[in-house]
Protein backbone atom coordinates (compact mmCIF):
# COMPACT_ATOMS: atom_id res chain seq x y z
CA UNK A 1 0.00 0.00 0.00
CA UNK A 2 2.77 2.38 0.70
CA UNK A 3 3.90 2.32 -2.86
CA UNK A 4 1.17 3.48 -3.72
CA UNK A 5 0.01 6.19 -1.31
CA UNK A 6 1.19 7.51 2.00
CA UNK A 7 -2.37 7.43 3.74
CA UNK A 8 -4.63 4.14 4.78
CA UNK A 9 -7.69 3.84 6.42
CA UNK A 10 -8.57 0.39 7.90
CA UNK A 11 -12.34 -0.26 8.07
CA UNK A 12 -13.04 -3.61 10.42
CA UNK A 13 -16.24 -5.35 11.61
CA UNK A 14 -17.12 -3.94 15.09
CA UNK A 15 -14.86 -4.59 17.82
CA UNK A 16 -17.68 -6.10 19.85
CA UNK A 17 -17.91 -8.71 17.55
CA UNK A 18 -14.51 -9.85 16.45
CA UNK A 19 -10.94 -9.26 16.96
CA UNK A 20 -10.50 -7.69 13.72
CA UNK A 21 -10.21 -4.33 15.20
CA UNK A 22 -7.75 -5.43 17.52
CA UNK A 23 -5.49 -7.41 15.43
CA UNK A 24 -5.62 -4.21 12.98
CA UNK A 25 -4.63 -2.06 15.28
CA UNK A 26 -1.21 -4.49 16.22
CA UNK A 27 -0.64 -4.37 12.14
CA UNK A 28 -0.97 -0.96 12.14
CA UNK A 29 1.87 0.06 14.27
CA UNK A 30 3.93 -2.69 13.28
CA UNK A 31 3.34 -0.92 9.69
CA UNK A 32 4.24 2.53 10.68
CA UNK A 33 7.28 1.38 12.46
CA UNK A 34 8.65 -0.25 8.91
CA UNK A 35 6.91 2.15 6.75
CA UNK A 36 7.75 5.88 8.10
CA UNK A 37 6.04 8.77 6.65
CA UNK A 38 2.81 6.63 6.16
CA UNK A 39 -0.06 7.51 8.01
CA UNK A 40 -2.52 4.54 8.87
CA UNK A 41 -6.14 4.83 10.29
CA UNK A 42 -8.18 1.83 12.18
CA UNK A 43 -11.65 2.73 11.97
CA UNK A 44 -14.34 0.13 13.52
CA UNK A 45 -17.73 0.21 11.93
CA UNK A 46 -19.67 -0.69 14.72
CA UNK A 47 -21.04 -2.60 12.20
CA UNK A 48 -20.88 -5.90 10.11
CA UNK A 49 -21.88 -7.17 6.53
CA UNK A 50 -22.99 -4.90 3.44
CA UNK A 51 -23.83 -1.95 6.63
CA UNK A 52 -19.77 -2.34 7.14
CA UNK A 53 -19.60 -1.89 3.24
CA UNK A 54 -21.42 1.12 2.81
CA UNK A 55 -18.96 2.86 5.78
CA UNK A 56 -15.97 1.56 3.25
CA UNK A 57 -17.37 2.60 0.59
CA UNK A 58 -18.08 6.26 2.05
CA UNK A 59 -14.32 6.26 2.88
CA UNK A 60 -13.93 5.12 -0.95
CA UNK A 61 -15.81 7.53 -2.38
CA UNK A 62 -14.44 10.59 -0.38
CA UNK A 63 -10.88 9.40 -0.94
CA UNK A 64 -11.83 9.72 -4.99
CA UNK A 65 -12.71 13.41 -4.57
CA UNK A 66 -9.26 14.14 -3.25
CA UNK A 67 -9.94 14.32 0.02
CA UNK A 68 -7.33 13.44 3.15
CA UNK A 69 -6.81 11.16 5.52
CA UNK A 70 -8.71 13.18 8.33
CA UNK A 71 -11.57 14.01 5.50
CA UNK A 72 -12.15 10.47 4.47
CA UNK A 73 -12.25 9.13 8.19
CA UNK A 74 -14.73 11.56 8.80
CA UNK A 75 -16.88 10.76 5.93
CA UNK A 76 -16.28 7.26 6.88
CA UNK A 77 -17.62 7.73 10.22
CA UNK A 78 -20.81 10.19 9.95
CA UNK A 79 -21.70 6.84 7.48
CA UNK A 80 -21.08 5.04 10.76
CA UNK A 81 -23.52 7.01 12.04
CA UNK A 82 -26.53 6.32 9.62
CA UNK A 83 -26.48 2.99 8.28
CA UNK A 84 -28.63 0.33 9.27
CA UNK A 85 -28.67 -3.32 9.34
CA UNK A 86 -31.12 -6.02 9.92
CA UNK A 87 -31.90 -9.56 9.43
CA UNK A 88 -34.38 -12.22 9.30
CA UNK A 89 -33.03 -15.86 10.44
CA UNK A 90 -34.82 -18.59 9.21
CA UNK A 91 -34.58 -20.46 12.47
CA UNK A 92 -32.45 -19.72 15.52
CA UNK A 93 -30.48 -22.86 15.78
CA UNK A 94 -27.56 -21.72 13.71
CA UNK A 95 -27.05 -18.13 15.90
CA UNK A 96 -26.96 -20.41 18.43
CA UNK A 97 -23.33 -21.60 17.66
CA UNK A 98 -21.99 -18.40 17.31
CA UNK A 99 -22.91 -17.83 21.42
CA UNK A 100 -25.25 -15.18 20.83
CA UNK A 101 -28.19 -16.38 22.22
CA UNK A 102 -28.23 -19.30 25.13
CA UNK A 103 -28.96 -22.92 24.25
CA UNK A 104 -32.54 -22.92 25.78
CA UNK A 105 -33.53 -19.57 23.98
CA UNK A 106 -32.48 -21.74 20.77
CA UNK A 107 -34.06 -25.08 21.93
CA UNK A 108 -37.33 -23.01 22.73
CA UNK A 109 -37.24 -21.14 19.72
CA UNK A 110 -37.18 -24.26 17.42
CA UNK A 111 -39.62 -25.89 19.23
CA UNK A 112 -42.17 -22.76 18.64
CA UNK A 113 -40.84 -22.12 15.06
CA UNK A 114 -39.89 -18.47 15.58
CA UNK A 115 -38.05 -16.57 13.40
CA UNK A 116 -36.13 -14.49 15.05
CA UNK A 117 -35.06 -9.93 13.41
CA UNK A 118 -31.49 -9.33 14.32
CA UNK A 119 -29.95 -5.97 14.39
CA UNK A 120 -26.47 -4.37 14.74
CA UNK A 121 -26.62 -1.24 17.63
CA UNK A 122 -23.54 0.34 19.32
CA UNK A 123 -21.53 -2.80 17.60
CA UNK A 124 -23.37 -5.31 19.42
CA UNK A 125 -26.15 -8.09 17.92
CA UNK A 126 -29.83 -7.12 19.18
CA UNK A 127 -33.31 -9.19 18.45
CA UNK A 128 -35.72 -6.45 17.73
CA UNK A 129 -38.59 -9.06 16.67
CA UNK A 130 -40.04 -12.45 15.76
CA UNK A 131 -41.98 -14.02 12.93
CA UNK A 132 -43.39 -17.19 12.69
CA UNK A 133 -43.24 -17.43 9.07
CA UNK A 134 -40.58 -16.10 6.20
CA UNK A 135 -43.52 -14.19 4.63
CA UNK A 136 -44.06 -12.72 7.80
CA UNK A 137 -40.73 -12.06 8.54
CA UNK A 138 -40.03 -10.52 5.02
CA UNK A 139 -42.87 -7.84 5.38
CA UNK A 140 -41.36 -7.04 8.68
CA UNK A 141 -37.56 -6.12 7.31
CA UNK A 142 -39.95 -3.56 4.84
CA UNK A 143 -42.03 -2.26 7.64
CA UNK A 144 -38.86 -1.54 9.56
CA UNK A 145 -36.98 0.35 6.43
CA UNK A 146 -40.76 1.59 5.42
CA UNK A 147 -40.43 3.34 9.45
CA UNK A 148 -36.83 4.30 9.03
CA UNK A 149 -36.50 5.97 5.11
CA UNK A 150 -40.18 6.72 4.40
CA UNK A 151 -39.99 8.64 1.11
CA UNK A 152 -36.45 9.90 0.95
CA UNK A 153 -34.02 8.41 -1.60
CA UNK A 154 -32.35 5.30 -0.01
CA UNK A 155 -29.36 3.37 -0.39
CA UNK A 156 -29.81 -0.47 0.03
CA UNK A 157 -27.61 -3.60 -0.14
CA UNK A 158 -30.17 -6.68 0.13
CA UNK A 159 -28.00 -10.18 1.44
CA UNK A 160 -29.02 -14.06 1.62
CA UNK A 161 -27.23 -16.86 2.66
CA UNK A 162 -27.79 -19.49 -0.16
CA UNK A 163 -31.32 -18.45 -0.66
CA UNK A 164 -30.83 -16.26 -4.35
CA UNK A 165 -34.22 -16.67 -5.45
CA UNK A 166 -35.36 -15.10 -2.21
CA UNK A 167 -33.13 -12.39 -2.15
CA UNK A 168 -34.42 -11.83 -5.83
CA UNK A 169 -37.59 -11.35 -5.02
CA UNK A 170 -37.03 -8.69 -2.18
CA UNK A 171 -34.82 -6.97 -3.90
CA UNK A 172 -37.72 -6.40 -6.73
CA UNK A 173 -39.82 -5.56 -3.97
CA UNK A 174 -38.13 -2.80 -2.64
CA UNK A 175 -37.10 -1.48 -6.15
CA UNK A 176 -40.82 -1.05 -6.94
CA UNK A 177 -41.83 -0.07 -2.96
CA UNK A 178 -38.77 2.66 -2.22
CA UNK A 179 -36.82 5.66 -3.59
CA UNK A 180 -33.97 3.71 -4.95
CA UNK A 181 -30.53 5.37 -5.24
CA UNK A 182 -28.63 2.46 -5.27
CA UNK A 183 -29.68 -1.18 -4.44
CA UNK A 184 -27.53 -4.00 -4.65
CA UNK A 185 -28.13 -7.74 -3.70
CA UNK A 186 -25.27 -9.62 -2.51
CA UNK A 187 -24.24 -12.83 -0.31
CA UNK A 188 -23.68 -13.21 3.04
CA UNK A 189 -19.78 -14.05 4.02
CA UNK A 190 -19.53 -17.96 4.90
CA UNK A 191 -19.08 -16.72 8.43
CA UNK A 192 -22.29 -15.17 8.49
CA UNK A 193 -23.90 -17.55 6.51
CA UNK A 194 -22.78 -20.35 9.12
CA UNK A 195 -24.01 -18.23 12.02
CA UNK A 196 -27.35 -17.29 10.67
CA UNK A 197 -28.05 -20.43 8.65
CA UNK A 198 -29.18 -21.35 5.13
CA UNK A 199 -32.45 -18.49 4.15
CA UNK A 200 -31.01 -15.70 6.34
CA UNK A 201 -32.21 -12.53 4.60
CA UNK A 202 -30.63 -8.94 5.58
CA UNK A 203 -30.74 -5.46 4.64
CA UNK A 204 -28.45 -2.73 5.16
CA UNK A 205 -28.99 0.65 3.94
CA UNK A 206 -29.52 4.29 4.60
CA UNK A 207 -31.32 7.46 3.51
CA UNK A 208 -30.07 10.67 1.95
CA UNK A 209 -30.52 13.89 4.11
Amino acid sequence: ASQQTKNVLCVTISAKLSATYDIAQVAKERAEAELPGTAIEVLDSRTTTAAEGFVALAAARAAAEGKNLAEVAKAAEEMRDKVRFFAFLDTVRHVYRSGRIPKIASQAGSILHIKPILTVSSGLVHFTGVARSKKSGVERLLKIMRNKVGLRPVHVAVMHAYALDEGERLKERISSEFNCAELWLTEFSPVMGYACGTGTLGLAFYSED
